[in-house]
């Protein structure tokens, strides 16, 4: 029996000595599995080594925010919608898909230009905000202020302003609701007459019963 039992410790002794070297049959060339496993735990999710940069798997990428590989890219885009996984988005109306389609006529008159941002691109309309027009030149798209007086906006006066116009209107009358044209002012409902008032366009007539006569003001009876 004590043979036996220095037998067994001597290939117990073999046996730990093999699974120590880094030469082990099984793993040639590998990382251990045991400080895999611990690394992986320390960096987190969707992390595959040997990586190339971030060491992230395929489809993913770090985080902004937490720096872990759990940020999904959609190689084609989403349009309008959301990467929830590698090559899968979310659209709008609910469908997923491995891109999203674009609503018709996005781009409006003048194209678009590509933004691209974590691996996935879309189509980004060319404009200029209200009251500008567009126009290229060799350094890109300028965008130039509109004079809309020259386009007879007002049905007065007209100001140009950057990106817009104010109509003006002259003594007695007033902007009606839509900002362009001019309606009379009814200056008799602020009563500037003592005794009567008589409205006209753009301006008013006081008089007076009968037994008085107008003051010199234009306003007051005597």
């Amino acid at each position: 029996p004590p043979v036996m039992v220095v037998e067994l410790l001597f290939q117990a002794a073999c046996v730990s000595l093999l699974l120590s070297s880094g030469h082990a049959r099984g793993y040639p060339g590998r990382k251990k599995p045991g400080s895999f496993a611990v690394e992986r735990r320390r960096v987190g999710p969707h992390v595959c080594f040997p990586g190339s940069g971030s060491g992230c798997c395929p489809g993913w990428m770090l985080s902004p925010g937490s720096g872990k590989c759990t940020l999904p890219l959609c190689s084609f885009g989403c349009g309008g919608g959301s990467c929830i996984a590698p090559n899968l988005c979310v659209c709008p109306d609910g469908e997923q898909g491995i891109t999203c389609p674009d609503p018709p006529g996005s781009c409006g008159e003048y194209g678009c230009d590509l933004s691209c941002n974590h691996g996935g691109c879309q189509e980004v309309a060319r404009v200029c905000p209200v009251g500008f027009s567009m126009a290229e030149t060799p350094n890109g798209v300028r965008c130039t202020d509109i004079d809309e007086c020259r386009s007879g906006a007002c049905e007065g006066p007209c100001v140009n302003t950057e990106g817009g116009f104010v109509c003006q209107c002259g003594s007695g009358r007033e902007l009606s609701t839509d900002r362009r044209s001019c309606r009379d002012v009814d200056e008799c409902q602020a009563t500037p007459c003592q005794h009567r008032c008589e409205n006209s366009i753009g301006s008013y007539r006081c008089s007076c019963r009968p037994g008085y006569q107008l003051h010199g003001n234009r306003h007051s009876c005597l």
